[in-house]
């Protein structure tokens, strides 16, 4: 009745789900930048501070922490971590109430371009759904890569290589 009720969901939702383009056309937003003749930045406006980087340009180290604290199965999964599911259902039953999470970068992706943050069935099914079209459609470098670019790591730092210059003052 379960796997009944399941491909019910999956056959009327899936064709429902929005398209990928905005994931394979990124363009995010880019904050004006002004600088003097000689190359000095003077000032950035803009809500969204970004420095959009390829993947290739991050170091591997950086790759590594990443998947590390927010996905290890990454590069094995095809956009849900079933283990990682597991492992937070067991930790928030003994745990009596939320304490771990078990969104993949796939999922993060999904909801950060196409989701809101509310917290029901309904919109995790849909991430879900989401991831497993995403993955279809892109590959895992391509689905980093927007991760990297587009999580939000605060004082209006859209992506790591954003977050380096306001942090750090260097470039990723």
């Amino acid at each position: 009745m379960a796997i009944a009720l399941a491909a019910t969901v999956l056959i009327l939702t899936y064709p429902n789900l929005p398209s990928l383009e905005i994931l394979t056309d990124y363009r995010p937003k880019i904050p004006l930048r002004v600088y003097t003749s000689d190359g000095f930045l003077i000032g950035e406006f803009g809500e969204e501070r970004r420095a959009v980087v390829s993947i290739q340009d991050v170091p591997d180290i950086m790759k590594q922490a990443i998947l590390a604290a927010e996905d290890e199965r990454f590069y094995q999964h095809k956009g849900i971590d079933a283990q990682g599911v597991v492992r937070a259902a067991l930790s928030n039953l003994l745990g009596g109430g939320k304490r771990q999470g078990a969104s993949t970068i796939t999922q993060q992706v999904a909801k950060n371009f196409f989701l809101s943050s509310e917290k029901t069935y309904a919109r995790k099914l849909y991430e879900a759904l989401l991831s497993f079209k995403i993955e279809n459609n892109l590959s895992k470098d391509q689905i980093f890569e927007l991760y990297i670019n587009q999580i939000y790591l605060g004082q209006r730092a859209y992506g790591f290589g954003a977050a380096a210059q306001i942090y750090f003052g260097k470039s990723l």
